[in-house]
């Protein structure tokens, strides 16, 4: 379990494919990472292989190449990374799994005094998870939609987030990954289960 708060980025300093999928090697300032460790790439949980002081190795699985935009990263792309939660951890964001929905598209960057604007395209089967001042993670960041219609939505980015992940990197046509609140998640399926209860005809025998 993550929280979208990023704590670093980091820069994919190689590639490796494979008959079964993708290996990336990012690099990192962490002072305890350990084989097995879980880390949020941008959004996505991935496990730690193999790392030395500067660098860590996570295998891209053929599922994960098609579901995120991973399998298309390059040598010297910029990646934001967060550690797993500590249980006794601080805990600023929300909930965030690490898998990722669907890929949404940058529509545009404004900035707006000393804040960005940004504006997604909103994929259709995550147009009912997204609402205006609830919870979203794009590549991994926990931000909170500022405005959204039936075929965009909105995020405003304070300078630190700026600064500190990747989200400078981005422009208009650029990728984000979207991971919803899964809260969100469990409602709907706790109340799809409810209607369905209340509209099944009722057993006279019962």
């Amino acid at each position: 379990m993550f929280t979208g708060i990023v704590e670093t980025t980091g820069t994919v300093r190689s590639v490796t494919e494979t008959e079964d999928g993708r290996r990336l090697r990012v690099s990192h300032d962490f002072d305890d990472l350990h084989h097995g460790q879980s880390i949020n790439v941008s959004g996505v949980c991935l496990t730690v292989e193999r790392f030395d002081d500067d660098a860590f190795e996570v295998f891209l699985a053929s599922e994960t190449v098609a579901r995120t935009y991973l399998g298309s990263v390059v040598d010297g792309d910029v990646v934001n990374l967060e550690r797993a939660l500590a249980a006794d951890g601080r805990f600023d964001g929300h909930l965030v799994q690490g898998h990722v929905d669907t890929t949404a598209t940058v529509e545009a960057v404004e900035r707006v005094g000393e804040d960005w604007r940004y504006t997604f395209a909103l994929p259709s089967e995550i147009e009912r998870y997204v609402v205006a001042k609830g919870s979203v993670a794009l590549d991994g960041i926990s931000l909170t939609v500022a405005a959204c219609d039936a075929e965009t939505f909105d995020v405003a980015i304070i300078p630190t987030t700026y600064d500190l992940t990747s989200l400078s990197e981005k422009s208009p046509g650029d990728p984000v990954h979207v991971e919803v609140d899964v809260v969100a998640k469990y409602v709907e399926s706790m109340l799809d289960g409810y209607l369905e209860r209340i509209d099944r005809p009722s057993d006279p025998t019962e």
